[in-house]
Order: C-alpha cells, then structure tokens, then sequence
C-alpha cells in the first residue's frame, strides 16, 4: 500500500527492529487485518534482512522525535524489539511512549546463563572488558560488534579476531584480523574457527539467543575463558517479554485504541 493509501483507520504497530525477534514478530502480525505494521530499522547495517510489512530506515531524532512520529502516524502501540544493547533507542522509546501514552512493550529475548565447565567472567562495559583481558590471554576472538572494537584499539600486546556484519571504523588494534560474516553459526564452524586462529580468549555480549550461543560451547569445550558483557536494564516501568507469542499475546490484550 503506498502512502498516500494507508488505511488510517488501521490498528498501527510500531516494531523497533533489527532483531530476529523484530522480523519474526513483523511475519507474524503482517498477515492480520485490520492491522499496519511498521517496523523501523537503525540503519547500522549496508544490507539488512527486511521484515514483512513497512519498513522505515533512519532515526527518529531522539525522544521528541519519535513522539512526533507516533502522534502523526496514528501509532496503538510499540514494541522494542531492538538488540538487547541498544540502550539509547529502548531510553528513547520510554521517553516517547510515556509523552504520548502510547503503550510500549520490550520484546527481549532471555540472556546466556553459564553451565558447568564455563570459565566466564562477567563485566558491566566494554571497557572493563578491555581492562581484564591482558591477564585472560593474548590470541582474542571479538564478537561484540563493529562499534565496539574501538574500545580495544589500545591494547597493542594483543592480537585480535573480531567477527561482524560489516567493516569496522577505526580506530582500531593495531593487530587485527576481520572477519565479515553473518549468524546463525554451527558448532563445527565454531569449533574449527577457535583451533585455527589460535584464540585463548573469548569476548562477548550477553545478546541471548540460539544463532550466536554455539561460540560459547566451543569455547567451554577448549578450556577458553570469556569475558560477557553484561546486558543494560530494560528502563524502568517497561513490561517485556521474552518471546515473539508474549508480545502477540500483550497486543491482543490491549484492545482496540483510544482513537
């Protein structure tokens, strides 16, 4: 529907994207009527996977941005489904949603939890990741993202592996190896990319998930210390749930909008 043909009389779903969760929540709701569904995208990534329905690329230009928007676009309800370390979008969109009273929804999938024979060392911030790891190990396999890697940039003595989507900005370590590449990724691969390497040190965001999660066995498998990042809190009064059929289940329970 372009536009200009949008039917305003539709109940209109903002899906804060880029997740697994987001698009699977967009394939879910798409095909129910009378129902709009946008899903907005940050728009980190040169190539991403789409979701079903309409699809925004950009910011919104902070909290009064994004109230503008869901004023104008007539928005029932919202749910983050951001990555779970997109802190500064999830503070937005309580900001915006408490100005406009509109309901919001975080949609998070469950954290990793350690089992028996992790050596995992929990820090709260990249950078206290940065200053444990030269007593962990001197071969580091980064898989916290592009933006991250800068905060290593400082660590000449050590040589790092890092794994993203997209290439890397500087700075950056001076010793480093990219590896552009997408999940979901398999045990085996896992497994063969740690022994060829040579890494005796993982380090990682708690992002959750089945499509990252096989990295962290093959890593307790070798003995390997890691170094997770500890998640951001969901802000304050924000209900979440865990899965895609919780959020489908809280926007069914909302009922029909004010308007």
């Amino acid at each position: 529907m372009t536009p200009a043909g949008r039917d305003r009389t539709a109940r209109h779903v903002l899906i804060l994207g880029g997740t697994t969760e987001g698009r699977a929540l967009a394939a879910e709701l798409a095909g129910q009527t009378p129902l709009r569904v946008t899903s907005s995208l940050a728009g980190r990534v040169a190539q991403p996977r789409l979701p079903a329905g309409e699809v925004r690329i950009g910011g919104f230009g902070g909290p009064d941005g994004l109230a503008a928007w869901l004023r104008a676009e007539r928005v029932a309800a919202v749910v983050d489904a951001t990555h779970p370390f997109a802190a500064g979008m999830s503070r937005n969109a309580a900001l915006a949603a408490a100005a406009t009273g509109v309901p919001l929804l975080a949609l998070r999938r469950p954290g990793w939890t350690p089992v028996l024979g992790d050596r995992w060392h929990p820090v709260p911030s990249l950078a206290a990741a940065a200053e444990l790891l030269p007593g962990l190990g001197r071969r580091v396999f980064l898989t916290t993202g592009r933006q991250g890697i800068g905060t290593f940039a400082h660590l000449d003595g050590l040589h790092f592996l890092a794994r993203s989507v997209d290439p890397p900005e500087p700075p950056l370590p001076s010793a480093l190896d990219v590896l552009l590449d997408r999940g979901p990724f398999t045990l085996d691969g896992e497994r063969a990319l740690l022994r060829e390497h040579r890494i005796d040190v993982l380090v990682t965001k708690d992002s959750g998930g089945a499509a990252t999660a096989p990295k962290l066995t093959a890593a307790r498998e070798l003995g390997l210390p890691v170094v997770v990042v500890e998640r951001p809190p969901v802000p304050d009064g924000v209900p979440v749930a865990p899965d895609v059929q919780g959020a489908v289940h809280w926007l069914a329970d909302l009922g029909e909008p004010a308007y």
